[in-house]
């Protein structure tokens, strides 16, 4: 680990088709929680972003995803950022860069190099039109932006070839109207956000699906789970894709339902299918960010779980694991938490987790929330409150984006 402590977190970035593209990477340096120097906290995390990358390594940070990170001036016009691996990552400007000669002249060489260059919280003006073009990236605060300045804004960006990125879009209806207006990029979390529920009844298909997790969380029969899913011929699919990829670690390689059912046993099976359930339900499949967002949450509060509680703690780091994959279950079934937990045959503090974050259990969703969100201040809390020290996230977020970037890997 490194001697320099510091906060990692990462924030999807979406394509159109709502697959997960990258990551913005926001590094914080742990002493920088501390300081009331705003330079000084971004000079800092500047730093870090390098050290961390160099050590670390960017599969090891990034996965199979593309990395946009921030830079200062100072990081900017420094020969560290050439370290970094031009296919990998996008450099960012952050807005209070002041673009004169010199960084003019440094985005051209940095685009000569095969860097991808991005203008970060960017509003048009005419002061930009030299450093435009050097520039491949264009992210709007679509928060900041009112929308009705949306369509002038983008009409004056239209002589550049652009791509351009609206990063916080927390709803469905911010990302439709922003698609509609010609973004190709989305950063935020609107596909996690619940939308008002409807009053319809609910399909077949989600019916057979709830019915599934009921049978496996009150470890019913095989055979009946096998009948199950022979019924619902996509969800087989998709738990055989999960199965089949290299996350499972098995050392066969899975070619029936009835083989992946006798291999893996009841806690995987359950583990598997609610992964499934995510994948079947989405039209992404396994490449789905709901998918990504519940798996990722699940392993990283198994391994936290393991990390202060080594072996011993087996029992609760598998509830951890269905804690965190069931913790987006409303968003996947647009149904309301309370109902769905009433549903399913959950253990006590399983479902005050879920429905109150109350408890060892909800303790830790709120550490991978607050993570997923970058509130750095709120992980601190939370994990002093655990009993957690940092170098013990790092190291289990770092394996668990190794677990989670394996999931669509098949062998």
């Amino acid at each position: 680990m490194s001697e320099e402590k510091f906060f990692l977190g990462r924030q999807p970035i979406l394509d159109r088709t709502q697959k997960i593209v990258g990551f913005e990477l926001l590094f914080r340096s742990a002493e920088s929680l501390q300081s009331a120097n705003f330079l000084d906290v971004q000079v800092a995390s500047a730093s870090v972003i390098v050290g961390a990358l160099a050590e670390f390594g960017i599969e090891d940070v990034l996965g199979r995803h593309r990395g946009f990170f921030n830079v200062t001036r100072e990081m900017l016009m420094s020969d560290a950022v050439e370290l970094l691996p031009k296919d990998r990552v996008v450099i960012e400007l952050l807005e209070t860069i002041v673009v004169d000669r010199d960084v003019v002249e440094r985005c051209r060489t940095l685009k000569s190099l095969g860097f991808t260059l991005a203008l970060d919280d960017h509003v048009y003006s005419a002061d930009f039109h030299e450093i435009y073009e050097a520039i491949d990236i264009v992210k709007v605060d679509v928060l900041e932006t009112p929308a009705a300045a949306l369509p002038e804004m983008l009409e004056r960006l239209n002589p550049w070839p652009f791509t351009l990125l609206a990063e916080k879009v927390e709803t469905a209806e911010q990302y439709r109207f922003c698609s509609q207006l010609g973004f190709h990029l989305f950063q935020g979390y609107y596909f996690a956000r619940p939308v008002v529920l409807r009053q319809n009844k609910i399909d077949i298909a989600k019916i057979a699906m709830l019915r599934l997790m009921q049978q496996v969380m009150a470890d019913t029969e095989l055979e009946e789970i096998e009948e199950t899913f022979k019924q619902n011929p996509g969800l087989t699919y998709n738990l055989l894709r999960l199965v089949n990829s290299v996350a499972i670690g098995l050392r066969v390689r899975i070619k029936t339902l009835r083989h992946a059912l006798m291999v893996l046993g009841m806690e995987q099976l359950k583990r598997w299918i609610t992964l499934a359930l995510y994948a079947s339900n989405d039209s992404n499949g396994v490449h789905s960010p709901l998918l990504e967002m519940a798996a990722t949450r699940g392993k990283l509060m198994e391994l936290l779980v393991l990390a202060l509680k080594g072996r011993a703690g087996r029992e609760l780091a598998d509830q951890a694991f269905m804690v965190g994959i069931l913790s987006l279950i409303d968003v996947l079934f647009d149904d309301s938490m309370n109902e769905l937990v009433g549903k399913l045959n959950l253990v006590e503090n399983v479902k005050s987790a879920l429905l109150s974050c109350e408890g060892e259990l909800g303790g830790l969703l709120l550490l991978a929330q607050r993570l997923e969100e970058a509130d750095f201040e709120g992980v601190n809390e939370q994990l002093e409150e655990s009993g957690l020290d940092l170098d013990q996230l790092l190291s289990c977020q770092l394996e668990t984006i190794a677990w989670s970037d394996s999931l669509s890997a098949s062998l």
